[in-house]
């Protein structure tokens, strides 16, 4: 039954709704893409050279904008960036890549329009929090808060599911199969781990995904990189085998694992959305913490994280294993998927060395996405209950209440998803990604007339130079 809810819900139906959204907005922004590189990419990569002083300590309730995007970055880069790519490439074939990039050049114009749009509709409670994302402008907005809470309830249910349990079961079976350290042992220590990281709110969390990401997303292109310097005569090939099965009719019987267009077209943008989210609502709710910015910066921060994490990270999975599995016959006869094939390829060039450090990259990666998906859930759970027409006092107890009781679950969700196998729980999760984007894409639609693209003349500043930076 779940199996066929998660077929129904990531159909074709879905899969083009964000297509389209993403060429609307590629559309209004003139391919802003392509055309605004040089602006997008000195407001995100080119700033990191700026030092922490020139914005200033983040508040309490606030983060950096550096630290909202890495925050934002751990909750895309994850075990999509392995398994996922590895489990589109056994299914799809080589040409399910470059529908991954497909999905990635129109998920950055989407991942734009929603973070940009939820940063122009953020407002602060009385508590100082800063509210926002897809519940906010479905809410307020559009005025239908029944379609935000919605929105609110199916992202907390995908916070314990994917964003806990599935994170942490990929952790203690990666840490069982290379370290031999048994399921309970990494079931205590990695919920341990993650109750002390996320109970010190957004301030601790942005700074843990500051130094978690920039080293787990370093480490893995580095000996990325050293198998394809080791591989290098078998790049090309790879590349040849991406375009020619993106568009080859359904292989005849015996082909090349039967791989074809059709196959590559679904699994490939399927993939592509699961790892960066575009379109889902999700970055709209990880950038709303960013302190002293702009809509149009966060928006230009949330087409980086998606191009950084389909464009180089995943190419550079989906390269290691075409060149070390032997393109797509290799893959046809291979006996692995998911994770296992991707660590069967780095073990195959770099021997056991190989598979630890893929091993190692791939705990800080789930890692990294469980506090993230925990600072989604709590903002989140704060803009559902600001929805509520409830008395000012009353709020306030049940929010405190709700957010204790939050902790607790994800807690709990972490130590149960080491415990056990969970595909069940992985497809549950993924319906409730999917349902997501439903209500997201429809307001995205509706108040796609708000969302403001930079110029890209001049110095690179966005059309309103005079806004106030909050």
């Amino acid at each position: 039954m779940i199996h066929w809810l998660h077929e129904q819900v990531w159909g074709p139906v879905l899969l083009t709704a964000l297509l389209a959204a993403g060429a609307c907005f590629t559309l209004r922004s003139r391919c802003f893409q392509l055309r605004g590189l040089p602006v997008w990419w000195k407001a995100t990569a080119g700033s990191l050279q700026k030092r922490e002083g020139e914005e200033g300590a983040a508040g309490p309730h606030s983060v950096t904008r550096l630290q909202s995007a890495c925050t934002a970055l751990a909750a895309t880069i994850g075990t999509g960036n392995i398994a996922g790519v590895a489990t589109a490439l056994a299914a799809g074939g080589p040409g399910a890549i470059f529908w991954m990039w497909v999905s990635a050049f129109f998920g950055m114009a989407a991942a734009y329009a929603e973070t940009s749009l939820a940063l122009r509709c953020r407002y602060r409670s009385r508590q100082g929090r800063w509210i926002c994302g897809p519940v906010v402008y479905l809410s307020r907005q559009l005025g239908m808060p029944a379609l935000g809470i919605l929105y609110g309830g199916l992202c907390l249910l995908a916070s314990l599911g994917m964003g806990s349990m599935v994170q942490a079961n990929a952790i203690a079976q990666t840490l069982r199969h290379s370290a031999g350290i048994p399921p309970a042992a990494a079931a205590l220590t990695v919920s341990a781990l993650v109750f002390a990281t996320v109970s010190g709110g957004a301030a601790r969390i942005g700074k843990a995904a500051e130094r978690l990401i920039p080293v787990s997303a370093g480490l893995y292109m580095a000996f990325s990189l050293t198998v394809l310097v080791l591989c290098r005569r078998e790049i090309l090939p790879a590349l040849g085998e991406i375009f020619i099965y993106a568009w080859k009719p359904e292989a005849a019987a015996g082909g090349a694992g039967g791989y074809g267009l059709a196959l590559a077209f679904r699994y490939g943008l399927a993939r592509g959305v699961f790892s960066n989210e575009a379109g889902l609502g999700t970055l709209a709710g990880l950038h709303g913490a960013a302190q002293r910015t702009t809509p149009e910066e966060q928006g230009m921060w949330a087409m980086f994280e998606v191009f950084f994490d389909t464009v180089v990270l995943c190419t550079l999975t989906a390269l290691v294993i075409l060149c070390a599995a032997g393109g797509a016959r290799g893959l046809a006869a291979s006996p692995w998927d998911g994770a296992v094939l991707a660590s069967e390829c780095f073990r195959q060039v770099l021997g056991v060395p190989g598979a630890g450090l893929m091993s190692a990259a791939m705990v800080l990666f789930a890692f990294a996405t469980m506090i993230a998906w925990h600072f989604l859930g709590r903002q989140t759970l704060e803009a559902v209950w600001e929805q509520l027409p409830l008395p000012a006092r009353r709020r306030t107890r049940l929010r405190r209440r709700t957010g204790t009781l939050y902790l607790w679950l994800f807690a709990a969700a972490v130590f149960a998803g080491s415990l056990g196998s969970l595909q069940e729980v992985w497809e549950l999760s993924d319906v409730f990604n999917g349902l997501m984007a439903f209500p997201n894409l429809f307001a995205l639609f509706l108040l796609r007339g708000q969302v403001v693209f930079p110029e890209t003349r001049g110095s690179g500043q966005t059309k309103n130079r005079n806004m106030r930076r909050s």
